[in-house]
């Protein structure tokens, strides 16, 4: 951790920053997972939406 103390003698505690990073572009492949797991979701949640209408 890092310490500083100011003139009444009061410490000040701060985090280590983490080291940055930039992130990158997905490739073919993660893109593709992406889009499938999309697909699944958008499906659950219109079946959950057409049970609820069709229970209600």
């Amino acid at each position: 951790m890092y310490t500083t103390v100011n003139e009444q003698g009061i410490l000040n505690n701060y985090a280590t920053e983490p080291k940055v990073y930039y992130a990158q572009y997905p490739n073919q492949y993660e893109q593709r997972q992406y889009a499938l797991q999309a697909a699944f979701a958008t499906l659950l949640i219109s079946t959950l939406v057409l049970v609820g209408f069709a229970v209600s």
